[in-house]
């Protein structure tokens, strides 16, 4: 936010105060200023002169003059300028000024030169009259300055003395980030209050008074449709309304902040929003139907056309400013182009009120028109302000000199009150908070100078809170507000209660977790990473049912926008999302994974934290990967945790009905693994196979840190057999592992290798070939002895699923 220098002025005596030490002063108040500059930073050794003699060059446009420049002395100038004349006095730039270059329209500046002495058509010149683009002033900020020519100076401007006081670009500007907490402060009028109280000194109120007269505006009347869209709209009628230029010093505060002056109606809306920080707006009275003013919803549909000429079409979600037939005024954004002021206005309604932030600023997104007004409401506006700013409004009216003032005057409100608001709080609290103890009279002088008025009884603190600070709530909020006029360099660094030395590295958990993404890197994965948000359009992606418990999910109050609108239930989405954009850009194979978190709500709304399950989501996708490559990936993990998981047959709705399982450990579901179905492959426009794995962390924490038991190397060498067995399709290959395992005790690793479905095995049979070894234990195997247990294999899978050794 823009803060000139002169205007702070107008409400704190800082005469003696620097602009380096105000910057200061602001930055240990919690109020950084991000940049600070004089207005005239580039003008330098320009001061007044006064043309002595001035006589044409014959045969050219130019002037040979004799100027006074005082205590610098007098020089011979030579200038073009249509307005020059002996008598008056301009802007002079001595040899070795700076000044700015204009281009040839005399108005276009293309950078900053030094002058130097030179020769025009034969004739020696010491210097350059200047124009008042060259020396940075604009119309609104000097009259005369927007001339195309000389800028000519008052009369009673001293030969040589430096010109920037006199044209006001000695000022300075602090652009003031402003934090979100502290809407109170996004004007002028708003840090006045700080740098008053930073500095200890009193600050003015800008003049709220004003003299009604015994006109009304018979029949008139204002409604709130939508009160919990606008908890406050008050309406003055001002009548007798003369049109015409704002005073110069008006245009010149408003051009210093970056606003173009329009008229004096207009101009001391747009003052206002800048002083006070209340967007305000002048109706036309005489464009005003219906003899009223409503504040309702848009209907779907509605259309309005605002003051920049732009057509909207709208919907409930905004609100309007309406007369007794139609829209006026887009609220809080911009007003319509069917009641903007006119040269001819002769009447107007001045509006002051309090919109909803969030949908003032939903309303200006989703409209795509945003404005100072919009910018200013959607980061709050109290209602105090509201109040204030229509009462300043009419004084600048009756100050201007540019209307009447009548007694017609409406407040609509909910009942908010304006007053102070009591605030009783612990000082011992508010000691705990800083970790330091603020000596009481401190407490109470710091307080003050914040127009708390605080009254301290022993512990107790009481404050009367003004409106305009609607941040101040509790004993943290207190405890804000005496540290950053105290000083945050009296706090003294310790350690929190609960708080330990340690010698750093990893904890469990994230040793853990590092382990499997080294164990899934070293297999060619490579870790995603996604937001912790998805869209409820994900969820349509993998065709869950309506009552699926994934659609139980948490929606935001306030997106980004719709594809973020819900905390994730589930990490498929976003994995699948990712594997299509990598094959859109011609990346036909890869393997990704994703170790994150996805958030379980108990019920909703919430009504405590849900639980935040942390997650693995493993996709691959291309012609060299199918289902056991995945499996492989997934026994990773288990590797890592040194477990192992059971797969039995699963179906879901967003993967292949035949393709699929769901993973065990130790008997309980942890999730699931399988081929994306073709439907879900042609709706992603996927070019190649897929497949995708999630497995829930969460139930896994308890083999975190799990000891390992060392095993010795057999003294005996092992024996390896690779049996391939025909069974019925619905066999899975984790039934077959299990078997295998359960029938010998000496069997230390299977490997599935091979899966084959043929007509010579019959239309409901398959194959699949395993290589099993065979570990001794205390004597070496003989070929009879392992013939034996391989025996026992066959006999269990016989009598268990009536499977046979292939020939």
């Amino acid at each position: 936010m823009l803060v000139p220098l002169s205007w702070l002025k107008d409400y704190v005596d800082i005469d003696d105060v620097t602009p380096d030490e105000l910057e200061e002063k602001l930055f240990s108040c919690g109020f950084e200023v991000e940049e600070k500059y004089e207005v005239g930073h580039d003008i330098s050794n320009v001061v007044v002169g006064l043309v002595k003699t001035c006589e044409p060059i014959e045969g050219t446009h130019l002037h040979l003059c004799t100027v006074d420049a005082g205590k610098h002395g007098t020089f011979q100038i030579c200038c073009g300028a249509d307005n020059v004349e002996a008598g008056k006095k301009f802007p002079l730039a001595l040899v070795g000024a700076t000044v700015y270059a204009t281009a040839k329209d005399h108005k276009t500046v293309e950078g900053v030169m030094t002058i130097n002495a030179g020769k025009l058509r034969g004739y020696d010149s010491f210097g350059m009259l200047c124009s008042g683009v060259e020396i940075g002033v604009t119309e609104e900020m000097f009259k005369g300055a927007g001339y195309n020519g000389l800028l000519v100076l008052p009369d009673d401007c001293v030969p040589g003395e430096d010109v920037k006081p006199i044209v006001g670009i000695d000022d300075w500007i602090f652009d003031v980030s402003i934090t979100a907490n502290r809407p109170d402060c996004q004007s002028i009028f708003g840090i006045a209050r700080e740098v008053a109280a930073v500095l200890e000194k009193p600050v003015k109120e800008p003049a709220l008074d004003y003299t009604e007269t015994d006109v009304k505006k018979d029949g008139f009347k204002v409604t709130v449709e939508a009160p919990d869209l606008c908890p406050r709209y008050i309406s003055h009628y001002v009548y007798d309304v003369k049109i015409s230029e704002s005073p110069q010093w008006m245009k010149r505060r408003l051009a210093l902040v970056g606003c173009s002056a329009i008229s004096n109606m207009v101009d001391i809306t747009n003052y206002i929003l800048k002083e006070l920080g209340q967007p305000m707006h002048a109706f036309d009275e005489s464009f005003i139907e219906g003899n009223a003013i409503n504040v309702r919803r848009a209907a779907d549909g509605e259309k309005i056309v605002t003051l920049d000429e732009k057509e909207f079409t709208l919907n409930s979600n905004n609100l309007v400013i309406c007369d007794g037939k139609k829209p006026v005024a887009l609220a809080g954004i911009m007003g319509g182009l069917n009641s903007e002021i006119l040269d001819t206005t002769s009447a107007v309604l001045f509006e002051s009120a309090k919109f909803a932030h969030d949908n003032i600023r939903i309303s200006s997104k989703e409209l795509g028109q945003v404005s100072d007004a919009s910018a200013r409401y959607a980061k709050g506006v109290d209602e105090y302000a509201t109040v204030m700013a229509m009462k300043r409004a009419l004084h600048l009216v009756e100050e201007l000199n540019c209307g009447k003032i009548s007694s017609t005057h409406f407040d609509v409100n909910t009942g908010n009150s304006v007053d102070t608001t009591p605030l009783t709080v612990s000082v011992k609290k508010v000691n705990a908070v800083l970790g330091i103890t603020v000596p009481d009279k401190d407490i109470v002088r710091i307080l003050t100078n914040l127009n708390f008025a605080p009254v301290l009884n022993g512990d107790e603190l009481t404050l009367n809170v003004p409106a305009y600070r609607e941040d101040m709530a509790t004993y943290q909020d207190v405890a804000e507000e005496v540290i950053r006029m105290y000083g945050y360099d009296k706090i003294i660094p310790t350690f929190i209660p609960t708080a330990e030395v340690t010698s750093g590295g990893y904890n469990l958990r994230q040793k853990t977790e590092l382990k499997i993404k080294n164990a899934l890197c070293a297999q060619g994965a490579f870790e995603g990473v996604h937001y912790s948000f998805f869209s409820p359009s994900d969820l349509d992606l993998i065709k869950l049912p309506e009552d699926a418990p994934e659609r139980h999910a948490i929606k935001l109050i306030n997106p980004i926008n719709i594809d973020l609108s819900l905390m994730r239930t589930t990490l498929a989405p976003q994995m699948i999302t990712a594997i299509s954009k990598n094959q859109k850009r011609g990346i036909l194979s890869g393997r990704i994974y994703e170790l994150g978190n996805k958030f379980i709500p108990g019920e909703l709304p919430l009504t405590e934290y849900p639980d935040e399950r942390e997650t693995i989501c493993i996709g691959i996708f291309g012609d060299d990967e199918d289902f056991f490559t995945l499996k492989g990936l997934t026994d990773t993990v288990a590797k890592a945790l040194d477990i192992e998981f059971e797969y039995e047959s699963e179906t879901l709705s967003f993967l292949h009905p035949y393709r699929t399982a769901k993973v065990m450990c130790n008997g309980e579901g942890i999730g699931y693994l399988g081929q994306l179905s073709y439907e879900i492959q042609n709706e992603t426009d996927m070019r190649v196979p897929a497949y995708i794995a999630e497995i829930d962390l969460a139930s896994l924490v308890k083999y975190y840190g799990k000891d390992r038991h060392f095993v010795p190397l057999p003294k005996f060498l092992e024996e390896k057999r690779d049996l391939c067995f025909v069974m019925n399709k619905d066999i899975t290959c984790a039934q077959i592992e299990k078997a295998i395992k359960g029938a010998c005790d000496y069997i230390t690793k299977i490997d599935l290798f091979d899966v084959y479905e043929g007509v010579q095995l019959g239309a409901d049979k398959k194959s699949m070939a395993f290589s099993v070894v065979f570990t001794p234990k205390d004597t070496e195997f003989t070929a009879d002895f392992v013939d034996g247990l391989v025996n026992d294999i066959l006999d269990v899978l016989k009598e268990k699923y009536d499977v046979t050794l292939r020939a």
